[in-house]
């Protein structure tokens, strides 16, 4: 899920004109060699971005125990913190493609990564709860807007390259999600066993990837044109397709009413519960374990094998879905898969922790599952957009309660056992609305009706 997280939080929008002191240099002598520096600033600045959108998430998973002690955190309020990653998802990142025609995408990336940094450093120290959570929304909210403009970066800058550029993207992004998990706990111990400091340090890589984003932080974005698309369009399609193009042509794009569409809604609620079991996994499954007796610096290695499933899968899936009529038969696949995983949970937690681990990994990759979807169950380019804004805006929204659900029935029933049972349940609706959302239609057609 995690590998192509890159989008699981990303609204899909027509990019906006990136432009930078570079493209101006193009043409000029030593343009060339100005245009390939900035590409490598570029890539380095995608990459050290991807690495630093879940460290503030798994690293959290990785010492919520100890952080829950030193800040004398409730179970109820451990399940509120671990609902606002989503929160911030759903409220900030609807916020981002403006703050990038205002500011420039480049610019809100920069600030982004700042953000996290602040909130990363500021969150341990805050000296309550109250405080570490306003540090973790900080931190979050940079997380969200950077989320949404770095594929719309890598789009207008790399258009050739727009595949490998992704997989690179979504390898890091999976690679800093279970490194985080991974490593937390053992640079804890190191550095004295203070949760504090095992939080902060994630700050530091935040700061590296401030760095590439200065130069850009004075490019300017401006929406495109699409005149000449909209002529082209007009060429070729019928009356009703050129009055689409018309209103492209004005900059306009044509508005679908999505609540009329069954399968716009059995997208978002798939997408909501996939969201839901993807923010439970991460805060709470390395709790899990070590309450079930496995040594912390091994839960978080777990946790990090159930986030970097999605390397690999990320890569496979939306590949097999493209190829298929009818999608439901992976949505099942995976929700059989997220099944097994809890029903190993419940019954032996210790015993088969490392194949429940890689079941869970490969039943979160619901998300790139998901994404493909939207991209397959709307025929224009704006319905795509206007999907996805639907989809994962009301998904987010869905997904809210569920961490928080978890940690209030891990306080009041003193065990798993109900939590479990939780996730397990609010799989098979997941499954339902996946294998509807599956069906070969597109929300155009619906909508219309």
């Amino acid at each position: 899920m995690m590998g192509l997280m890159v989008s699981e939080e990303t609204r899909t929008m027509t990019p906006p004109t990136v432009r930078s002191p570079a493209a101006h240099d193009a043409g000029k002598p030593g343009g060339a060699s100005t245009r390939a520096w900035t590409m490598r600033l570029l890539v380095l600045g995608i990459v050290l971005s991807a690495l630093n959108l879940r460290p503030a998430i798994t690293s959290l998973g990785a010492l919520l125990e100890e952080v829950r002690d030193g800040l004398g955190m409730s179970g109820s309020v451990a399940g509120l913190l671990t609902s606002v990653p989503p929160l911030c998802f759903a409220v900030f990142g609807v916020m981002a493609p403006r703050l990038a025609r205002r500011f420039g995408a480049g610019a809100v990336v920069c600030a982004g990564m700042a953000a996290i940094a602040t909130g990363l450093l500021v969150r341990p120290y805050a000296g309550g709860t109250a405080g570490f959570l306003a540090g973790s929304a900080l931190a979050l909210m940079g997380v969200a807007v950077s989320n949404v403009l770095m594929p719309v970066i890598v789009k207008h800058w790399f258009p050739d390259r727009v595949g490998s550029m992704t997989g690179l993207y979504s390898m890091a992004l999976a690679l800093g999600t279970a490194l985080a998990a991974a490593v937390t706990v053992p640079l804890t111990d190191t550095l004295g066993g203070s949760w504090q400091t095992g939080l902060a340090l994630w700050s530091g890589l935040a700061v590296a990837a401030v760095l590439p984003w200065l130069p850009f932080v004075r490019g300017r974005v401006t929406p495109p044109g699409a005149g000449e698309e909209a002529a082209g369009s007009t060429q070729t399609r019928g009356p009703a397709s050129a009055s689409v193009s018309a209103e492209h042509a004005r900059g306009e794009a044509p508005r679908l009413r999505m609540a009329r569409s069954r399968t716009a809604w059995a997208l978002a609620v798939f997408f909501g519960l996939q969201a839901t079991a993807a923010y439970i996994t991460m805060g709470w499954m390395a709790q899990i374990f070590r309450d079930a007796g496995v040594p912390a610096g091994t839960a978080g290695l777990l946790l990090a094998v159930t986030m970097v499933m999605g390397v690999p899968l990320a890569f496979v899936i939306p590949r097999l879905a493209t190829r298929l009529p009818h999608q439901g038969p992976i949505v099942l696949a995976l929700g059989v898969c997220g099944l097994a995983g809890y029903s190993g949970l419940y019954l032996a937690p210790a015993a088969g922790a490392w194949a429940w681990a890689v079941l869970l990994g490969v039943a979160n990759c619901a998300f790139p599952l998901a994404l493909t979807m939207v991209g397959m169950r709307a025929r224009t380019g704006p319905g795509v957009a206007q999907l996805s804004a639907f989809a994962q805006s009301t998904g987010y929204l869905i997904s809210i309660p569920g961490p928080l659900l978890v940690g209030v029935l891990y306080q009041h029933s003193g065990g798993w056992g109900l939590p479990i049972a939780l996730m397990s349940a609010l799989m098979v609706p997941q499954m339902v609305v996946g294998f509807l959302a599956g069906r070969d239609r597109t929300v155009e057609d619906e909508a219309a009706r």
